[in-house]
């Protein structure tokens, strides 16, 4: 973690540690309250900046379901060197029993293609049963 914060420009304070630790317990998306739920005292405009610094760097993205809270999972690509690396294409999927939310990877992705256009970021959500709830 020092070394990310460190390449990201970041100072290692105990509070961004301990939310970063916070993200490496939850193998799925959480929502910001879980964190809150889970930090043992903090300040609330404390928290929501890091959240959002951690998500400027690169470090955590969110993701969106309509009518839905806002949940937050760090990125697989945050720790390499090449920022370059650092994209987001994979398939957020939400199950319909367990209301989890996970990051999966496109199987046999090769890239989209789109005549005119240049993607920077693709983003797939998906509803449905997860293999847990199956």
């Amino acid at each position: 973690m020092e070394e990310l914060f460190k390449e990201k420009g970041l100072r290692v304070t105990t509070f961004r540690a301990n939310v970063y630790h916070i993200f490496e317990q939850h193998s799925l998306a959480i929502s910001a309250g879980l964190i809150e739920e889970e930090l043992k005292s903090f300040d609330r405009i404390t928290l929501y900046r890091t959240l959002k610094i951690f998500k400027e760097k690169g470090i955590i993205h969110e993701i969106l379901f309509p009518n839905e809270e806002k949940k937050l999972a760090l990125c697989k690509e945050a720790g390499k060197k090449n920022e370059d690396l650092h994209r987001h294409d994979h398939i957020h999927f939400r199950c319909n029993q367990c209301e989890e939310t996970y990051c999966v990877d496109l199987p046999n992705h090769p890239g989209l293609d789109l005549k005119g256009f240049q993607i920077d970021q693709l983003e797939i959500q998906a509803v449905g049963t997860c293999k847990s709830c199956l």
